[in-house]
């Protein structure tokens, strides 16, 4: 076997990792190393050439970044004012891409980039002034910096909440569609580029604390005087004494029925109310808690089997209500008289009736009632 045969054949010596001791003086040079760029990292670089919708840039100590194809395209207008010499921030798509070029991207290091500035919006409470594009059952659309964005109604303002009955979602999405077009004070409340999610609140952070703050005085049980501040179908709106507002629903009013708040509340007026429920950064409120329950003395004087008269007071799907006494009203069942509207021919709003219970159970503040004026027409 020949010298060069034998050479060639001869293993590769393996050199021992040489490791310095951390009080070395030279050690801290290690900690100096660059690490290689990683696919999703955003480098800097220096142009060295364009040509041929192709763009080199200087990346040391790793080598030659390229910009091309699809990704020259995406960013052409901001390439084509670009020059040699010039910085570029770009964010690495391949490290080991065409030719062994590392394969940059110009577009996503912009996005990347602006998701960095919405998390700095975050934490700086950055108010921007966006416009309303589009909206849904569960809030609205706004673009920031070219990105989609959601803005979830619960997020909205006291000014723009869509007030509506029991959530009623196709009332809110009516409500909200007012909304497109208008100029609407955000913050960034959320971002996550991994996701691409973006989500504003018209609230600020100060009135979230605040609110929050507000609503920790209260327990359930509470009573406060508070003043009218709207009264809509669906109930009204009181201010308390903190500054906090809450919503005396419609069945919190009062015991006996109730159709229109408006006729009831006007804006303005003082009112006792008692908290009776904390919940999702809303507070519930109840008027109709602090009267005596009619129902409970109810029992004292009705019983099943009795005969009472009633007065019609409401038509529903099932028939009609007719009030024995303030806040005591029972059903007459619709399938007495056949039809609605041979129900409502035999008992008509706001006339008085005899009837005879036929289910009572205060406790529930339950009763059904017969209508006994056909019975007597027929004794007669």
């Amino acid at each position: 076997m020949s010298e060069e045969t034998k050479e060639a054949k001869a293993p590769v010596p393996v050199v021992p990792a040489f490791v310095l001791d951390p009080s070395h003086p030279m050690a801290h040079l290690a900690d100096q190393v660059a690490t290689p760029p990683r696919e999703g990292d955003v480098v800097e670089g220096t142009i060295i050439e364009l040509i041929r919708g192709r763009l080199y840039v200087d990346l040391p100590p790793f080598g030659t970044g390229i910009i091309y194809g699809r990704e020259y395209l995406n960013a052409a207008d901001v390439l084509r004012k670009s020059n040699p010499g010039d910085l570029i921030t770009a964010k690495v798509v391949d490290p080991a891409g065409l030719d062994g070029y590392i394969e940059l991207s110009l577009k996503e290091a912009r996005q990347a980039a602006i998701w960095g500035e919405a998390e700095q919006a975050i934490l700086s409470g950055t108010i921007y002034n966006l416009t309303v594009e589009e909206a849904n059952k569960g809030g609205l659309i706004l673009s920031w910096q070219g990105i989609q964005g959601f803005l979830p109604a619960s997020q909205l303002s006291k000014d723009n909440y869509p007030r509506v009955p029991e959530g009623d979602k196709e009332k809110i999405f009516g409500e909200l569609l007012k909304l497109v077009g208008k100029q609407l004070a955000v913050r960034v409340i959320t971002a996550d580029p991994k996701e691409a999610k973006l989500i504003f609140s018209e609230r600020s952070g100060a009135e979230e604390e605040e609110k929050t703050n507000l609503i920790d005085k209260y327990v359930v049980g509470d009573t406060a005087e508070g003043e009218v501040t709207g009264a809509v179908d669906f109930g009204v709106f009181v201010k308390l004494e903190q500054g906090l507002e809450g919503l005396v629903h419609i069945s919190e009013l009062d015991w006996g029925l109730v159709e229109d708040p408006r006729t009831m509340y006007k804006v303005g007026e003082k009112v006792k109310v008692k908290v009776i429920e904390i919940k999702d950064g809303k507070i519930s409120l109840s008027i109709k808690a602090l009267k005596e329950n009619p129902w409970k003395s109810a029992s004292e004087r009705y019983t099943k089997g009795q005969e009472v008269t009633g007065v019609i007071i409401k038509y529903n799907k099932h028939g009609a209500l007719a009030s024995i006494e303030e806040g005591v009203a029972g059903l007459v069942h619709i399938s007495e008289f056949g039809t609605p509207a041979e129900l409502k021919e035999a008992l008509e709003l706001g006339k008085t009736y005899p009837f005879t219970i036929t289910l009572f159970e205060p406790k529930d503040q339950r009763m059904t009632l017969t209508y006994a004026g056909a019975k007597k027409a027929v004794k007669k």
